[in-house]
């Protein structure tokens, strides 16, 4: 029975998932979810509670799933923004997920708040030992570290905006546009060879 029911829960969240991305808090609709689960509709009330608390369940799963699959390493920023970039191209209805989840519930959950609280006390030891340019406040360096690694699936045309839910792009584009984001990371976070600090 336990292994049913995760199994269930499972389906639940995946439908769940894809519903949420495509149409939002406010137009996702649990007949829609269910049927895709195939499950009784009920089940959702029962394990989640009401269409609100399942958007929370769908949200923190996807939190976990990429604080596990792209660690945060604060001694890599481009490297992290790389593995940012490539976890979306594999997932590009997270982007959607979480521009939904900004127009309709734009204050951070618990768990986001004290995930970026950590990033941003992590950066700014890693400037003051050195590691990091130190010209722009650890706060500012983070959201641009994080803006750089989204910006091409929340642009105008990119893959977020797409109804396949895919990253086609050519391998060319793929390739230059993550080379982009890791120099801008790059160039935003060294240290200066001299030993000063960037100030705009």
């Amino acid at each position: 029975m336990a292994r049913d029911s995760s199994a269930t829960k499972a389906r639940l969240l995946d439908a769940a998932f894809f519903e949420f991305a495509t149409y939002g808090i406010a137009g996702a609709r649990v007949d829609r979810i269910a049927d895709a689960a195939q499950a009784n509709k009920r089940l959702i009330y029962v394990y989640y509670g009401n269409k609100e608390q399942l958007f929370d369940a769908v949200l923190q799963r996807a939190l976990e799933t990429g604080s596990e699959s792209v660690p945060f390493d604060v001694d890599d920023l481009p490297g992290y923004a790389g593995a940012v970039f490539d976890h979306l191209v594999e997932r590009p209805s997270l982007m959607r997920l979480v521009l939904w989840k900004q127009l309709e519930r734009p204050t951070p959950t618990d768990t986001e708040a004290t995930s970026y609280q950590g990033k941003i006390a992590a950066v700014r030891q890693a400037q003051e030992a050195g590691r990091i340019d130190a010209g722009l406040d650890a706060t500012d360096v983070l959201t641009l570290v994080m803006g750089l690694s989204q910006a091409w699936f929340s642009a105008v045309g990119g893959p977020a905006a797409g109804e396949t839910g895919s990253a086609d792009w050519p391998p060319e584009q793929l390739v230059r546009h993550r080379t982009a984001v890791v120099e801008s990371v790059r160039r935003i976070t060294a240290p200066q060879a001299n030993g000063e600090t960037r100030t705009g």
